[in-house]
């Protein structure tokens, strides 16, 4: 029913958080998971958790903003696996600072690795999945990128610039069967959110209608839709996986 048995995914920032719970889900359903991250070490144990669930698995140390980085790992992923079906665009940073304060590179380091890094994994996979008539993209945006935050222009810019590039995506590509989708998370649960002060995850928490924090698995069940055959309809959209922080 759902399609993904046999297929292949490639899934940046695969090492952990989002893109390992992603991957793992995947994993679940059959689905054959090249793991990409620019750290090995995460990678070579997100491919050994998608060994466990029964599924191949195979990992790639890349730095998603070097276009001919990304070139190679496309290269060697198709080499693995005559046909790539599925794109998840996870991998992402933050170098959060007040505007006046912030510095070029905390700008265009951001802008770098998730907008670019988008664009050329994006770009990398498109001609192969073109040939193929076949392709399901999604791209991880956050709520950040809708609604903005202090101290995350850079971020905030990325993430929307990420959206309106998947709705460009989705309106080039549908006549091939190729859909594009974003999925924007709120506020999810990670080491980070854990370590803060009790008044400051009050205040998160304050602002999430169903009172909890996300988690990476909430995440992947919204890309295991989309990938699916019973996504097979939906393109160009933007999907708030947020508790109801945004509501449009």
């Amino acid at each position: 029913m759902l399609g993904l048995d046999g297929k292949t995914a490639v899934v940046t920032g695969a090492g952990q958080g989002i893109g390992r719970e992603i991957s793992l889900l995947l994993a679940e359903y059959g689905t054959r998971i090249a793991a990409v991250d620019v750290k090995p070490d995460g990678i070579e144990e997100t491919v050994s958790l998608v060994r466990e669930k029964g599924s191949e698995g195979y990992a790639v140390t890349c730095d998603v903003s070097d276009y001919d980085a990304v070139r190679e790992c496309v290269a060697g992923v198709l080499a693995w696996s005559d046909q790539v079906h599925f794109l998840v665009n996870n991998a992402g940073i933050t170098r959060d600072n007040l505007l006046l304060r912030m510095s070029l590179d905390e700008w265009e380091s951001v802008l770098k690795v998730n907008l670019t890094g988008t664009f050329n994994f994006t770009r990398a996979l498109t001609r192969h999945m073109l040939g193929k008539r076949y392709g399901r993209i999604v791209n991880i945006a956050s709520v950040i990128g809708v609604m903005g935050n202090a101290g995350q222009s850079n971020y905030a810019a990325s993430k929307a610039g990420i959206i309106g590039f998947t709705k460009s995506v989705a309106r080039e590509f549908a006549a091939r069967n190729i859909t594009a989708n974003a999925i924007a998370p709120g506020f999810i649960a990670t080491a980070m959110t854990e370590a803060l002060p009790d008044d400051k995850r009050g205040e998160m928490l304050r602002m999430i209608p169903l009172g909890h924090f996300g988690t990476g698995r909430d995440v992947a069940h919204v890309v295991l839709f989309l990938l699916s055959e019973l996504g097979s309809y939906v393109t160009g959209q933007v999907i708030h996986c947020d508790g109801g922080m945004v509501m449009s």
